[in-house]
């Protein structure tokens, strides 16, 4: 039996399945594996070092982060994070809709990026603008809604909290509790908690302390809306401890 050689198209694809295969095995094998064990390095991180701005960090389990943090960062960024699928399509649709011509608005409480987007982004992807920023946000449709179904929400918004840059350099609740307030994460009041969520989402540009004008005109509207979700049957589930 005569077996009929391999064009150069037909090889071509072949490799090209090859690799799509990999990367989705590989990539497929990280998420589960960041389900128990927290990213050692990140794109963004890396980033951080290559700027001068240093890597500032300390993981922390779920049991060892005030409630008043993981209750900030959801009246902060992402009120409807313990119902949605990975996506806030309201918001969405609004922002593609967005009339060049007007200054584009985003609402305060994350707009049309949820807490899963920006993790998704910060533990698998990278920054920045430009034409690269579309094929960064085709590939968070994919993490985002894996690491929706692979990890839960209580997992999302532990890693979350970990990884995400809260001040040049600093990265996590924990450093930045010992940057800002000299204290463990677990220790952090909710005026403190809502403080540092309100140096987002430009940690570089937003001091904590000394306070820039963002945090101070925007902290204590976070504070009062982690007065209006405290007690949220859905929010309480997911920022219970200990961990399910």
């Amino acid at each position: 039996m005569v077996r009929k050689k391999k064009t150069g198209i037909s090889r071509f694809f072949s490799i090209v399945f090859r690799t799509i295969l990999v990367m989705f095995l590989s990539s497929l094998l990280y998420v589960v594996v960041c389900k128990w064990v927290m990213p050692p390095i990140t794109i963004t991180q890396l980033g951080s070092v290559f700027e001068g701005y240093g890597l500032h960090r300390d993981y922390v389990s779920w049991d060892e982060i005030s409630r008043n943090a993981k209750l900030a960062a959801i009246a902060s960024e992402d009120q409807l994070f313990p119902e949605h699928s990975g996506f806030d399509w309201k918001s969405i649709n609004k922002s593609l809709n967005q009339k060049p011509h007007k200054k584009k608005r985003v609402p305060a409480g994350g707009g049309a990026s949820t807490i899963s987007q920006q993790t998704a982004k910060n533990v698998f992807l990278w920054q920045g603008e430009g034409w690269g920023r579309y094929f960064r946000k085709g590939l968070e449709f994919y993490f985002t809604p894996l690491i929706e179904f692979i990890w839960g929400k209580q997992r999302i918004l532990d890693v979350y909290l970990n990884v995400i840059e809260m001040g040049p350099g600093i990265y996590g609740i924990e450093a930045a509790s010992q940057k800002y307030f000299h204290k463990h994460a677990r220790d952090l009041t909710r005026a403190e908690a809502a403080e540092i969520v309100s140096c987002l989402p430009n940690p570089k540009r937003c001091s904590v302390t000394p306070m820039c004008s963002r945090v101070r005109n925007h902290y204590p509207w976070v504070l009062d809306q982690m007065d209006n979700l405290d007690g949220d049957d859905d929010v309480d589930d997911v920022v219970q401890t200990p961990a399910k």
